[in-house]
């Protein structure tokens, strides 16, 4: 049984308890983080702590507990349930209260819950073979950049991508690909450029998109951070994604277009291996 955490205290998992009137549960008034775990250490961690920060902020949240204090906290949970590989998440709602669409007063204390969930990252089937995608319309708000909890439409698109015997879903928004389910989408074209999206409201500001970015400009690759079209998938080399859960996943299929010659493609089985040896050297 897992140890999780919740508001301060470390508890067998079968015993926490939130309540029915928390606002993460009545109105999805919360936002998360998801932390991979490498050999018994945390990747990106200041990443994922700085973006927490940031969601916080941008809908008045706010979370009286240190950055210290919060390393502390994943660092025991992963020692707690002997994790050596696999995620931690936390998640930070803005309290329990009577149900109201306004704030509750701010001596109301904010929610925050962590827990770990174990995953064989490395050595992953998906990366190995390759996903296969579908194209949907992305119909959620406009302020994708805040990693809230509200992801209805990303589960529903998650799940009818599973019904077409899919992995993911890329979203589409005026012929321009936005982002996956819950990854960053890119392409890489004939000529060896690698695109994916500048970073606006449009989609979410990856922690493992910007290492990714980094390891590429370390090998040199070109880089174009702009909107790509559903044709430019067409005639790409590669495709791939990028998550905290999936390090770099090659894409192979998108509906009904090959991509390259349906094979996991250089440029992503590379980035994957270094970005995997640098966030293992790094991981604290």
């Amino acid at each position: 049984m897992r140890t999780v955490y919740i508001n301060g205290n470390f508890v067998p998992e079968n015993e926490a308890t939130i309540s029915v009137f928390d606002r993460g549960f009545l109105f999805a008034d919360a936002v998360y983080e998801v932390t991979a775990v490498l050999g018994g250490k945390l990747v990106d961690f200041q990443g994922h702590l700085t973006r927490l920060r940031n969601s916080l902020s941008e809908i008045s949240m706010v979370l009286d507990v240190d950055d210290e204090t919060l390393l502390a906290a994943h660092r025991k949970l992963v020692e707690a349930n002997g994790l050596d590989e696999g995620l931690i998440y936390l998640q930070v709602s803005r309290g329990a209260a009577d149900r109201d669409f306004l704030f509750p007063e701010t001596t109301v204390p904010s929610t925050l819950v962590m827990f770990t969930q174990k995953k064989n990252l490395i050595d992953s089937p998906v990366a190995q073979r390759g996903q296969y995608v579908i194209l949907v319309d992305d119909e959620r708000w406009s302020r994708r950049d805040i990693k809230t909890v509200q992801l209805l439409y990303p589960v529903l698109a998650k799940n009818l991508a599973k019904k077409e015997g899919a992995d993911d879903a890329w979203m589409v928004e005026d012929g321009f690909i936005t982002e996956g389910c819950s990854n960053n989408a890119y392409i890489v074209t004939k000529d060896g450029t690698l695109v994916t999206r500048h970073l606006s409201t449009d989609i979410l500001p990856g922690i493992t998109r910007s290492a990714v970015l980094k390891c590429a400009k370390d090998l040199q690759i070109k880089i174009e951070e702009r909107p790509f079209t559903i044709e430019e998938i067409k005639s790409a080399q590669e495709a791939f994604s990028t998550s905290a859960s999936g390090f770099v996943n090659p894409v192979v299929r998108i509906d009904d277009m090959k991509i390259g010659d349906g094979e996991p493609g250089p440029v992503a089985k590379r980035l994957r291996e270094v970005y995997i040896q640098t966030s293992t050297e790094m991981a604290i």
